[in-house]
């Protein structure tokens, strides 16, 4: 099922996400439905809040519509990817990027975040999973770990003034 994607300033969106404690029905359930949400919006990636559930769940797939051929085609990433209770455990590097998000979809903005990560956390099948990111996936994971964190892409701008843009394609 296709899950309504929360809008700023929903408090939802502002609020730490409770740990997974176990899979169960509804865990799966909703992770079924974080994809197919996924997939049918224009976005990389998917938090449980986005979705109205606070719970430490993400979705990411930088390989599929990115809007940029030439990034997908450059770094294709490791493909959907679901966490659950994830944890960034080493960033390095550091990168100013343009991120948006589903949540503040009439915005983007210059956003500094790491150039590689590496993080762990459970995969859909509760086995443990570690993985290192780089560049655009990496931008992907810790946006998504955010909102876990009920933190938004647009309290890590360093000014609203000049690094703060209105989509163009938005009426």
């Amino acid at each position: 099922m296709i899950l309504e994607i929360l809008k700023y300033p929903h408090p939802s969106l502002k609020a730490k996400a409770e740990k997974v404690r176990a899979l169960d029905d509804e865990v799966i359930r909703l992770i079924d439905d974080m994809v197919e949400t996924l997939y049918a919006s224009p976005g990389v990636g998917l938090a449980a809040p986005q979705v109205g559930h606070s719970l430490r769940v993400i979705a990411i797939d930088v390989s599929r519509n990115s809007g940029n051929s030439n990034r997908r085609a450059k770094d294709p990433g490791h493909g959907l990817m679901i966490l659950i209770n994830p944890a960034i455990l080493y960033q390095e590097g550091e990168k100013m990027v343009r991120e948006g998000c589903l949540s503040l979809p009439e915005y983007t903005a210059n956003v500094k975040r790491a150039r590689r990560v590496v993080v762990n956390g459970l995969d859909r099948n509760w086995n443990p999973v570690e993985l290192t990111s780089k560049d655009f996936e990496a931008v992907a994971l810790q946006h998504e770990i955010d909102h876990l964190e009920g933190i938004l892409f647009i309290e890590r701008v360093g000014s609203l003034k000049t690094d703060l843009f209105r989509r163009k394609d938005m009426d």
